[in-house]
């Protein structure tokens, strides 16, 4: 598309500059990919933690599925 572009409108499209992403900016120091502070020394806690919170939410919709089911054949 921009091959067959008059040169002016390629040279517009080549002095826009896209800013850098602002990662450090919001001055919490270093960047951390978790929205939490992740516990140092309590890893094997906040795993077992973790896992349990996420199987008790992964299994609900199981759980309610079988309640009906059981629930028609009664």
């Amino acid at each position: 598309m921009l091959a067959r572009a008059p040169h002016s409108l390629r040279a517009q499209v080549v002095r826009i500059r896209v800013a850098p992403p602002a990662r450090f900016v919001h001055g919490h120091g270093e960047y951390h990919h978790l929205p939490f502070q992740f516990p140092g020394k309590k890893r094997l806690a906040f795993g077992i933690k973790l896992t349990a919170y996420l199987t008790a939410g992964f299994s609900i919709p199981f759980a309610a599925a079988k309640f009906q089911l059981n629930k028609s054949a009664a």
